[in-house]
């Protein structure tokens, strides 16, 4: 046994999160790709069959209220909230990111004012985000620039309307600094629009506490809400009467039922709802949210760390010099919850991987990603990919 194997063995048996792996339905694969699908919480197959059997098969339409389901979007906001650093009332759950993106980021504009002709946004983002901007741009008559997060603080200025960023890289794993960067735009008048994607569930947020203005984020990765599992928004509670969504729909009036030809927004988080929410999706996301019970933000970001680093290590350790190169940085500050390896014939790399029982995946034009999901993630996990990825390459 090697020195490191040895130790990834000490090290789970002290790490007070290894009974949650338990939890999930997992198998000797080694599978780093929460990042991109969280892995299935065991329990939420039952929880499905009773959605459709009982709720949806016997109770039919009395389920929207007996069961709760036309509540479901804000009160698994309130159980997500806690996850983002947010108190309760300002996250609504419901639609995709990117339909939340939309709405965030126009919803900015419009509170910033016509006199403010200028929207900003992550250059490095993920391609979805910069696609939204441009149209959201186009549809509000304002001009887009794109820069790096180092660039926004220089670029802001008095025709800035919002900024849209993302918090974590989602090709490098890089963390970028969301108090600074969100004080930056606010001394200059402007919202701050933040995408969560790769940091909600993974690390502390502290949406409330940096005043952060609208943030939406995704549930199917470090939550393991399932695949296409309804995204969430965030609508900070100062800024919510204010708040005109471009897309009103009978969800978000405040008299849904009333079915008045005139919309008049519901009060709160609600007005961040369009239409009928997809309950089967929703209720397992919410089923699948039971795995934090208990479980504290700051232990999973420590978790995090320390797995980030020990794969790092075991990658030094056992692969030759020169054959990758950890495009993560090493700073902790700096480090999402993934580690990224420039590699060549990258793709075809995390194709034998996987072949071998170990679950990342790939990024043009080189990177090989490795995402690290603390509630279930070993450290015998990643020395064993680490060995793995050296075998092959050697």
């Amino acid at each position: 046994m090697s020195e490191l194997t040895l130790r990834a063995k000490q090290l789970d048996a002290a790490d007070e999160l290894a009974p949650l792996r338990s939890r999930f339905a997992l198998d000797d694969v080694v599978y780093l790709d929460g990042n991109s699908l969280g892995a299935l919480p065991a329990h939420v197959p039952d929880r499905l069959a009773d959605v459709v059997r009982r709720e949806w098969g016997e109770l039919r339409i009395r389920s929207w209220t007996e069961s709760g389901w036309w509540t479901a979007p804000e009160r698994i906001g309130d159980r997500i909230a806690p996850l983002v650093g947010a108190a309760p009332g300002q996250v609504v759950v419901g639609d995709s990111t990117s339909v939340n993106v939309f709405k965030a980021l126009v919803g900015a504009v419009r509170l910033a004012g016509d006199d403010r002709t200028e929207i900003l946004v992550d250059a490095t983002t993920f391609p979805t985000d910069g696609y939204i901007a441009e149209s959201a741009a186009r549809l509000t008559g304002r001009t887009l620039r794109a820069l790096t997060p180092e660039e926004v603080p220089g670029a802001l200025g008095p025709r800035t309307a919002a900024v849209l960023l993302n918090h974590v890289d989602y090709r490098t794993g890089r963390l970028h600094d969301l108090p600074s960067l969100t004080a930056a735009i606010h001394a200059a008048g402007a919202l701050a629009v933040w995408d969560l994607c790769h940091s909600a569930g993974a690390l502390p947020v502290g949406l409330d506490e940096h005043g952060v203005d609208l943030a939406v984020g995704c549930t199917y990765k470090y939550l393991n809400g399932g695949p296409g599992s309804p995204a969430f928004l965030y609508v900070r509670r100062e800024l919510q009467p204010r708040f005109d969504s471009p897309l009103p729909g009978w969800n978000s009036h405040a008299d849904p039922f009333g079915m008045s030809p005139d919309y008049a927004p519901a009060p709160g988080a609600v007005r961040g709802r369009v239409g009928t929410p997809d309950i089967l999706s929703m209720l397992a996301l919410e089923a699948a949210l039971d795995v934090w019970e208990g479980v504290g933000i700051d232990a999973v970001r420590a978790k995090s760390l320390a797995l980030t680093d020990f794969f790092l290590e075991c990658v030094s350790a056992y692969t030759e010099p020169g054959r990758v190169e950890p495009v993560t940085p090493a700073e902790h500050g700096r480090r999402g919850s993934q580690v990224s390896l420039r590699c060549a014939d990258a793709g075809e790399v995390m194709k034998r991987l996987i072949e071998e029982g170990v679950v990342g995946d790939f990024r043009q034009p080189d990177v090989l990603r490795f995402g690290f999901t603390p509630l279930y993630t070993t450290f015998a996990d990643a020395e064993r990919a680490a060995r793995t990825l050296a075998a092959l390459l050697g």
